[in-house]
């Protein structure tokens, strides 16, 4: 396994989050997306995270944006403010060497501190079991599977929700 730093994403890494993406919507299918956004489309998108208080971070390897995941708010409506949901995207060269379970266990604690309650990862595509079982090993439970709801590559494709509660999840009722 590669360690690598993992720290906030700042606007200066967004060229680099910006060519992974491309690379997941262009040829991949953990996304459901199909134009890949510019460079403004993902900072418009990162701004609105982090002016929301969401974790946005990034995984270094040699000094360079090798990864980045960042929490969302799962739904807009007010009754779902404790429950965030997960996005984890790798060059594609360092696929299955620990990146992505560094990157999701640090975005984990994140969003513990800031007292979310349950992180929801849906995965696109089921046979992506490279996600799946990161998200497995870092204590997500499978809630379901979307049969054929997208259509990609001339394909359709399923969603896998998975779930994980975050501090003391659903044990108590926060605060605010």
């Amino acid at each position: 396994m590669s360690l690598a730093e993992i720290r906030p994403a700042d606007i200066g890494d967004l060229p680099f989050v910006t060519e992974i993406y491309e690379h997941a919507v262009s040829f991949g299918t953990a996304t459901f997306e199909l134009i890949p956004p510019d460079l403004s489309e993902m900072t418009r998108r990162f701004q609105a995270l982090t002016d929301g208080g969401f974790p946005y971070l990034v995984a270094l390897l040699e000094g360079r944006v090798a990864g980045y995941a960042y929490a969302g708010p799962y739904r807009p409506r007010p009754a779902y403010r404790f429950t965030v949901e997960n996005s984890v995207y790798l060059q594609p060269a360092i696929h299955r060497r620990g990146i992505g379970r560094q990157l999701l266990q640090r975005l984990i604690a994140e969003c513990e501190a800031r007292g979310y309650r349950q992180m929801i990862a849906v995965i696109g595509d089921s046979a992506n079991a490279a996600s799946i079982g990161v998200h497995s090993a870092c204590g997500f439970e499978m809630v379901g599977t979307h049969p054929s709801v997208g259509l990609k590559f001339g394909r359709w494709l399923d969603t896998v929700m998975m779930q994980r509660a975050l501090g003391e999840g659903a044990d108590a009722v926060p605060a605010s």
